[in-house]
């Protein structure tokens, strides 16, 4: 059950499925008997030792593939309790015959209790499918707070009750699973913003319909993949010297930030790039300098030294560590006039959105919040609906957008990548800087604007990965970043 690269929306695997079991001659039945075994497979996988489970059924098809959980377990000798919610009247076409097909064995249906028995070991959430569009009703919000207040390990059908498929947001409440598997194509909201609480280990079952399926429908999302640091990060010519491989300029580190500015400068020399300038306060330079001799830094006081160093570059970014007086506003309206490539941060997102303009030749990396400024919105709206915060950015500003979070999106104006990678260790001061430097890095060795952004986004969360299996999330910070990252460019 590998993950594919491949995401969908909701109503691309309703109408898609059909179509694709059409096309096999298969059944709609015989994908649902083919689900509920790749849940009991993980159920079984990884919870070998449970002796009782407790399956949890809507009226749906998830409450189906519950069933044929529930009949699969009993066969091999579990205790099994099924939990029907919203009455087995309403049960309807293939969910009914799974139902039956549990009656006849033997099975019993009884209705949700006050509390989940003492001796059951294991959830199956089978409650809600991917089609729930408003908030959960009451009947079912209480059971999902008996399951997630019970700390039982909790397997969710295709996708955690309460959940939106399609953006990952809580409609009311939602269930905390320990596993996840969805069915025939992955839902584009299984992979970021809040969907990262609930999902736990997510895995993917094509029920044998997904080629078909996959030549029918474009993804709406793709999942970075590691095979694009195979891809794009080859061999260096051994002839090779530091001019091939480019010149960045970072301009940043206002009184006081000299931090922010070493931190984006390290990361750009630990990715690759040739060499690397600053462009400062006066004050920030000689720090720059002793904890970094490699940089050659300089400061903004002499305005003619910005113009020869973007003369010299062929990528410049702005922000880190900026700040927003006068003179940084002035630094900042000299940079987003050039026509170089150009990385934009911190501070100089929030130049931008005061303001706004459009720069294909642009990667913004803003987090929710500057994400809300620029898009004039709420932090809960950007958060509600990432992937559609991230196309409004991308409209609104042009260039690639990248949407930092749980779950960064990267997003050009036709495709929109997920981040997968990364973890909690990561929210701490200065991880923007570090990915600042590491974009800008790829860039001036000659990737597109896109490769570049793609690559520095998971080439920044895959080291803080590294960093964490090895000493754990608390503690870490961004410098700790630097060894792996030079370790995964090669």
């Amino acid at each position: 059950m590998v993950m594919p690269s491949r995401l969908y929306t909701a109503e691309q695997v309703r109408s898609g499925e059909k179509l694709a079991a059409k096309s096999k001659e298969l059944r709609m039945y015989y994908l649902m008997e083919r689900a509920g075994q790749a849940v009991f497979a993980i159920g079984m996988a990884h919870f070998p030792g449970t002796e009782h489970w407790l399956v949890c059924c809507g009226a749906g098809n998830n409450g189906g593939d519950g069933y044929i959980v529930a009949n699969l377990a009993k066969s091999v000798g579990i205790n099994v309790t099924v939990w029907q919610v919203g009455g087995v009247s309403k049960i309807k076409g293939d969910a009914r015959i799974a139902y039956e097909h549990w009656i006849c064995a033997g099975g019993q249906v009884v209705l949700p209790g006050e509390f989940i028995p003492d001796d059951v070991d294991m959830v199956i959430d089978g409650l809600l499918g991917t089609g729930l569009k408003g908030d959960v009703r009451e009947e079912t919000g209480k059971i999902i707070n008996l399951i997630n207040r019970s700390g039982l390990p909790v397997i969710a059908i295709d996708i955690p009750s309460g959940l939106c498929s399609d953006t990952g947001t809580v409609l009311g409440k939602a269930v905390k699973a320990a596993h996840t598997v969805t069915f025939i194509g992955a839902k584009q909201g299984l992979v970021t913003g809040f969907a990262r609480d609930y999902v736990g280990q997510l895995h993917f079952a094509g029920l044998g319909v997904e080629d078909i399926f996959d030549e029918l429908h474009i993804p709406s999302a793709w999942i970075l993949d590691k095979e694009l640091l195979t891809m794009h990060l080859g061999k260096r010519a051994p002839s090779s010297h530091k001019g091939s491989h480019g010149k960045g300029l970072i301009v940043g580190g206002g009184a006081g930030m000299a931090g922010a500015l070493v931190l984006a400068s390290t990361a750009a020399l630990k990715t690759g790039i040739g060499m690397i300038s600053t462009v400062s306060d006066p004050n920030t330079v000689l720090p720059v300098v002793i904890s970094k001799p490699e940089v050659m830094a300089s400061g903004w006081d002499d305005v003619n030294n910005i113009g020869k160093r973007l003369d010299w570059c062929n990528v410049v970014a702005i922000g880190p560590g900026l700040g927003r007086d006068s003179q940084a506003e002035v630094i900042y309206e000299m940079i987003r006039e050039s026509e170089l490539p150009k990385v934009v941060d911190a501070d100089g997102l929030y130049f931008l959105a005061r303001q706004p303009s459009y720069d294909a030749q642009r990667v913004i990396t803003p987090h929710p919040g500057e994400a809300a400024r620029l898009l004039g919105c709420s932090v809960s709206e950007v958060e509600k609906d990432r992937y559609h915060a991230v196309q409004d950015l991308q409209n609104k500003f042009g260039g690639i957008v990248v949407l930092k979070g749980a779950g960064t999106l990267v997003c050009d104006s036709e495709q929109c990548f997920v981040c997968c990678a990364g973890n909690p260790g990561m929210a701490t001061a200065g991880m923007g800087d570090v990915l600042t430097g590491i974009i800008t890095s790829f860039i001036a060795q000659g990737h597109s604007l896109l490769n570049a952004t793609r690559l520095g986004v998971l080439v920044h969360s895959l080291a803080a990965d590294e960093d964490a299996k090895e000493y754990g999330e608390r503690g870490l910070v961004a410098s700790d970043l630097f060894p792996h990252l030079r370790n995964l460019v090669n």
